[in-house]
Formats: structure tokens, sequence, C-alpha cells
């Protein structure tokens, strides 16, 4: 009887590793969406010449700030007047983008977003050269754009 007992544990420790290893393998699929917390994080992205491309069919030579967030989301509703006043303030400067990731789950993975918000800073080339994670303010927005060589000037 000791024999059978031991074959059925070996059974039973197989069968939970296996499903272990299936869970743990959903999750990684899975891109769990949280609000970050308020800090900022560099993110070096290449980008496959196809996204270059449309990116730089997009922006029309134009630097482009890119928001991922969701209707849903408090920080998000937060974001979206400040991204309304840069679309009006800097027309023909900047390109804005808001993009739902509830509405579109795509663009998840075809920004590797990790938490919304997100905003990505492309350069007027289609290149990713900021990546900031959470509630970002106009004046922040502003500083990162002139940190990384990039001026507006308003219009009156």
């Amino acid at each position: 009887m000791s024999q059978v007992w031991k074959i059925l544990v070996v059974v039973i420790l197989l069968t939970a590793v296996i499903v272990v290893i299936t869970l743990k393998q959903k999750n990684k699929s899975e891109l769990s969406i949280a609000v970050a917390e308020n800090k900022p994080t560099v993110v070096s992205t290449k980008l496959d010449e196809s996204t270059m491309t449309k990116n730089l069919n997009q922006s029309k030579a134009l630097p482009r700030l890119v928001d991922l967030g969701a209707g849903t989301c408090i920080p998000c509703k937060m974001m979206a007047p400040i991204l309304e006043e840069l679309k009006t303030e800097y027309v023909g400067q900047l390109n804005v983008e808001f993009l739902d990731v509830r509405q579109d789950p795509n663009v998840i993975s075809e920004y590797h977003i990790r938490v919304i918000p997100t905003q990505i800073f492309y350069d007027a080339l289609g290149q990713e050269r900021f990546r900031h994670e959470g509630f970002m303010s106009k004046e922040d927005i502003l500083a990162m754009w002139e940190q990384l060589g990039v001026e507006f000037s308003l219009k009156e």
C-alpha cells in the first residue's frame, strides 16, 4: 500500500507543478494594467521599421506625444484637459494623441504598456525619446520636451 501512496503523491505534485506553470504563462501573456505612482521611467524601446514609418507619417515631421490610458482611470481623466490644452496651444508644432487601452487592447502590446496612464515622447523622426508612467502635469510635459531639446512657442 505504501507504493500506491508514493505514486499518488508524485502524480499530485506533478499536477500541481503543471497547473502553476500554466497559470504563470497565462499571467505573463495578459497585461495587468495598474495605475502608476507619479514616478518617471525612462525606457529605450526599439521600434520596428513599420511602426517608425507609421509614426513618421502620422506626425508629419512634428514631435509627438502619445498618452495611453482609459476613460475610466482617474489619473487618465486628469490628463485629458492637459492633452487638449497642448493640442490647442501647440497646433502645428506638436501632435498629441490619446489611445484608450480599454477600447483598443492591441495598443498595450504595440506600445509595451505596463501601467496607465503612460506618456510616450517621440521626436519628429518617430524615435521614442522618453516614457513616463503615471500622471504628468502640463509643466512637467513641457519641461521634458525642453530637456529633450524641443521648444514650442505659444500661438497668440
